[in-house]
């Protein structure tokens, strides 16, 4: 029996790819609504495949990829997500993800990628060359973004979102000082100025 395990918060998204994956003969699927439900997910229900979502509650996705891939869990992970493909999937790519489908796309890429990582294949997005349409200031900008972990663009997401400090901390099972600590480190390596800074640069890169 092929086993699967969807993460995504939204129920609507939860659903249509519940479909996709009935269509692909998956007779038994799970689901979770936040990052922190996944790796008990993968103990009790060992699916063959993931879903995964990368803006998630309570531990977001880049998190829990780095989790799965720490304690060598033998699962397909297929990112299905809204998250800038630029930013996103060479980390992704990098953390253990065998797939990387754009939720602008139609359902049809997910088909397709499923189809490939359950033959054994990848199946990552084709990234548009730079362009010189786009700004110096933007260039430089994604370059500094680039140049963060992947836990130091998670910590920047959470920021810019609003989430305190606090939160932040206990979401990831660090220290209130440790998030401080990325805050400042956040502040000197993206050049902005104060919080609200943060967030417009998050939002010039659509990364909220």
């Amino acid at each position: 029996m092929k086993r699967a395990l969807i993460v995504d918060d939204h129920p609507a998204i939860r659903g249509a790819v519940k479909i996709v994956l009935k269509l692909e003969g998956y007779q038994h699927i799970f689901e979770a609504a936040s990052g922190n439900e996944v790796l008990s997910m993968i103990r009790e229900h060992k699916p063959e495949l993931l879903v995964l979502d990368l803006k998630l509650p309570k531990l977001d996705g880049l998190e829990v990829l780095a989790r799965i891939q720490m304690e060598e869990m033998h699962c397909r992970v297929v990112v299905f997500t809204a998250q800038e493909p630029a930013f996103f999937q060479d980390r992704c790519m990098r953390a253990g993800a065998v797939a990387y489908v754009p939720k602008t796309n139609d359902l049809q890429h997910l088909h397709k990628a499923v189809r490939a990582v359950m033959a054994g294949y990848t199946f990552f997005t084709r990234l548009p060359s730079s362009s010189v349409s786009v700004s110096q200031v933007l260039r430089s900008e994604k370059h500094m973004i680039d140049s963060l972990s992947d836990r130091e663009l998670s910590i920047f997401q959470y920021l810019a979102r609003g989430t305190s400090n606090k939160e932040i901390a206990e979401i990831l099972h660090v220290s209130h000082k440790t998030v401080s600590t990325y805050k400042t480190r956040l502040t000197e390596k993206l050049n902005v100025k104060s919080s609200v800074h943060l967030r417009e640069l998050a939002q010039r890169h659509a990364l909220v």
